[in-house]
């Protein structure tokens, strides 16, 4: 019969070198980490870190300036609605699909659902509101009702200003230029071929 060798002999899978081994380097790799944690949680200490509560939140809306008490985590369209009563921009999908809720920042169209109140401070914050009125219309909200180029709403108002950020960046689109460029909008009415229509009218190459 053969005789068992002891725990710490060679030839077995485990010995006290190997655990030795394994432990100077579980020991340097403690380190490693530990100092990596360390270094984050002096870079976390030094952010400004506001909230949960309502914190002050100054906001530029259509030229005006608005000062609000927000937890950090309201959506500028939360805010829009709930608190300053600019509805224009539309909660639909509520998840930055549809378009509906599209407004300006800085003159960039952007969803209103997916960016925080807290982060448009310090930037021009443009709703339909503040591109025309009833009485007033621009020039793509009168090609909306020219080409009657809404049916429920509930998409209109992101369209419109849709439309005004691509005709700044495209003055003279051609239709697929049209089409290709709204694409970030959602029509559940499927109006689509008045508003490219009302875009190439409000553009100078419609009726």
């Amino acid at each position: 019969m053969a005789k068992s060798k002891s725990p710490g002999a060679p030839g077995r899978g485990f010995t006290r070198r190997a655990f030795l081994r394994g432990s100077a380097a579980g020991a340097v790799t403690t380190g490693l980490i530990t100092g990596g944690l360390d270094a984050t949680s002096a870079e976390a200490a030094s952010l400004d870190v506001v909230g949960p509560g309502p914190v002050p939140i100054a906001l530029r809306v259509n030229g005006e300036a608005r000062t609000l008490e927000l937890e950090p985590r309201v959506t500028l369209l939360e805010a829009l609605r709930h608190e300053l009563g600019i509805t224009g921009a539309k909660n639909v999908c509520d998840r930055g699909t549809c378009g509906a809720c599209t407004v300006l920042l800085d003159g960039q169209p952007a969803y209103a659902c997916s960016v925080l109140a807290i982060d448009a401070q310090g930037r021009e914050i443009t709703t339909i509101e503040g591109l025309g009125t009833p009485e007033h219309m621009s020039p793509v909200q009168q090609a909306f009702v020219d080409n009657d180029a809404q049916q429920c709403g509930f998409c209109t108002p992101g369209f419109v200003v849709a439309c005004h950020a691509f005709l700044a960046r495209h003055p003279n689109p051609t239709r697929e230029q049209v089409e290709q460029g709204l694409g970030g909008n959602l029509c559940r009415c499927g109006t689509y071929v008045g508003i490219r229509e009302a875009v190439l009218q409000a553009a100078g190459k419609g009726a």
